[in-house]
């Protein structure tokens, strides 16, 4: 077969798609301006490719001269009919990603999300070599979850992305990264203007007191773990993980620690009345250490079915973070308190020196006020029927 089709000068010039330089060796051309080389081979009726290294990109850029070499040793070896590439199953490459990903976690509770969510959700692709995933597998693991739980199903998407961009660096997968959201799979998802980061369908504030209402009419743990939420404006991983030992129920202080923040730094949250009267009434209940003790006994309550109870309570399409959103917003238009205070009641750190350096406590008694003023609102017999 012909060979040597490419030059320098051509190389730099050339439109976006694939390009043949002979024999096996392409150069693919993307929109961006990116320049990838791969190698294609066949072995019966199976089509392999291999990664050779982008053209001019990196901290080890392949030249075409050195595309042609590794090219060369390619075909040698296929002459003396080596298999080139041992069929790696997505779960492998899986458990190299997660061991990279969560070495730098300080949390726990972050690792674990990270196995749980490929362990359980990606499963249908464990068994699959990674160079034969394809964009509708990736359609039929998230379709069961997308809009069940879509929260947890979009990250399972990008966790997925995250393993399929790994091979691509080791050569292991070729193409166009199929978990990719802006690469085909809007077009074949239902769309996610709520799942996007930082955006987080919520409660209209003055909607809430109806939605409290419909939860203090449920029995159940979910509810009242939901409940709590709204009324500490905390995390649900930091509902969820609880537990008996970070109450002072006498100085009406929940203290979350650092460990179990997403800033790593510890977290006083004053209670209410309301909200001590839900955590007096689920210590009673619970069989363990953890305050909300889900259907199995010794875990707490999953994040899904505080969704569903959240949703069974006529909030809509709204997600558990959208609850501090609520919160936010009600602080914002309908109170006086600086925003600096409000900031430190949701355990954001504040991104303005400045500011920061001015709040070096976490002004617990102006905080304690404004969320007794919280549930105040949020109390339905407050509100007009």
């Amino acid at each position: 077969m012909a060979r040597n089709k490419l030059s320098e000068t051509r190389i730099r010039t050339l439109p976006a798609g694939i390009h043949s330089d002979g024999d096996g060796l392409f150069l693919r051309v993307r929109k961006g301006g990116s320049r990838q080389w791969f190698f294609i081979y066949r072995r019966g009726t199976d089509r392999k490719e291999i990664g050779l290294g982008g053209y001019g990109q990196g901290t080890a850029p392949v030249s075409l001269a050195l595309a042609r070499e590794k090219a060369d040793a390619i075909r040698d070896r296929l002459a003396r009919g080596e298999d080139l590439i041992r069929r790696r199953t997505f779960s492998e490459v899986m458990e190299d990603v997660i061991a990279v990903k969560t070495a730098g976690f300080r949390n726990e509770k972050h690792k674990a999300q990270w196995r749980m969510t490929l362990d359980k959700y990606a499963a249908p692709l464990h068994a699959k070599p990674i160079a034969d995933i394809t964009r509708d597998d990736i359609v039929e693991t998230l379709k069961p979850i997308w809009t069940e739980i879509p929260e947890t199903a979009d990250r399972t998407r990008m966790r997925i992305a995250a393993v399929l961009d790994h091979a691509k660096a080791r050569g292991l997968y070729a193409g166009d990264n199929p978990a990719d959201w802006r690469g085909g799979l809007k077009e074949l998802l239902p769309a996610r203007q709520k799942l996007s980061r930082g955006h987080h369908a919520a409660v209209g504030y003055k909607d809430l007191p109806a939605v409290i209402a419909r939860l203090r009419a449920s029995t159940g743990v979910s509810a009242r773990a939901v409940e709590f939420a709204a009324l500490t404006a905390a995390r649900s991983g930091e509902v969820r993980g609880a537990v008996r030992s970070e109450f002072d129920l006498d100085q009406a202080i929940w203290t979350v620690p650092a460990e179990r923040m997403k800033a790593g730094r510890e977290h006083r949250v004053p209670l209410s009345d309301r909200a001590i009267e839900i955590v007096k009434a689920a210590i009673q209940r619970s069989t363990c250490d953890l305050i909300f003790e889900g259907g199995i006994a010794g875990r707490g309550i999953s994040d899904t079915a505080m969704v569903k109870a959240l949703r069974a309570a006529g909030a809509g399409d709204a997600t558990l973070h959208g609850l501090r959103s609520s919160f936010r917003d009600w602080a914002g238009d309908e109170t006086h308190y600086p925003r600096d205070l409000i900031e430190t009641a949701l355990a954001h750190v504040l991104k303005d020196k400045t500011e920061a350096a001015y709040r070096r406590s976490d002004a617990l008694a102006k905080r304690r006020a404004l969320m007794e003023e919280w549930e105040k609102y949020c109390t339905p017999a407050n509100k007009e029927a």
